[in-house]
């Protein structure tokens, strides 16, 4: 069972968390965690924030009892991880854009190192962090936003590709703002859905889209924004 290295906190409420081993992913995906045994009954899906040679990253939230439990892991524990799961981001053509919400940046700071040139838009409710590490990545601009709206700051005329993650209402201002503005670009969302297998074997991760039902761990979380039926 692989180990944590470091589980940080660099925000109120936000953790780093680095487990030992060698890992793949493709920017978006994300793996199903656990560090006990029988309760909480559930893994808890995190994105991959970053992987490297002989270690993969998370970035979370604590915002219940799985993720309590994970901010008092210390180096040395141990702790299961299952994946990668899920479809992740399609490969990006032309100008592209990263726009995150709150815990949503997680998965951009990966897909940077696959898309070195791309814009990134950072909200946050509170505190901003991790911004300078964002910076590091790209050539491109790196926009943030403390205590606002951080979709008011992005045209989505001056893209071809825009990959989104948020909480659902900004998801839903993302899929409007996509439908007033015209853009020829293509959108998309990546849902922050509760998940109980991971693999689409069970219906908890359901996601209303116009022509028929989802799962966002197997079909998704990645969708285009205007096939989604936000309820």
């Amino acid at each position: 069972m692989p180990a944590v290295i470091y589980n940080e906190q660099i925000a109120e409420g936000v953790y780093r968390l680095a487990v030992e081993g060698s890992y793949a992913a493709r920017m978006g995906q994300f793996y199903m965690l656990r560090a006990w045994e029988m309760y909480p009954l559930l893994s808890r899906p995190l994105s991959v924030f970053n992987v490297e040679d002989h270690y993969i990253e998370f970035l979370y939230l604590v915002a219940g009892e799985g993720t309590a439990i994970f901010s008092k892991l210390q180096a040395g524990d141990e702790i299961t991880l299952e994946g990668p799961l899920g479809n992740g981001f399609s490969k990006p053509a032309g100008r592209t854009a990263f726009v995150g919400g709150g815990i949503g940046i997680a998965p951009f700071y990966y897909a940077l190192k696959q898309v070195p040139d791309a814009d990134v838009y950072l909200g946050f409710s509170r505190e901003a962090y991790l911004v300078d590490e964002f910076k590091a990545l790209t050539s491109g601009e790196v926009i943030t936003n403390v205590g606002g709206i951080i979709l008011n700051q992005i045209d989505f005329n001056r893209y071809d590709t825009i990959y989104t993650c948020g909480p659902h209402k900004m998801l839903e201002a993302v899929q409007q703002k996509q439908a007033d503005s015209g853009t020829a670009a293509d959108v998309y969302v990546s849902l922050e859905n509760r998940m109980a297998c991971g693999i689409g074997a069970c219906l908890v991760c359901s996601v209303k889209c116009k022509e028929k039902r989802k799962k966002a761990c197997a079909d998704g979380p990645v969708f285009r924004a205007e096939e989604v039926v936000f309820e």
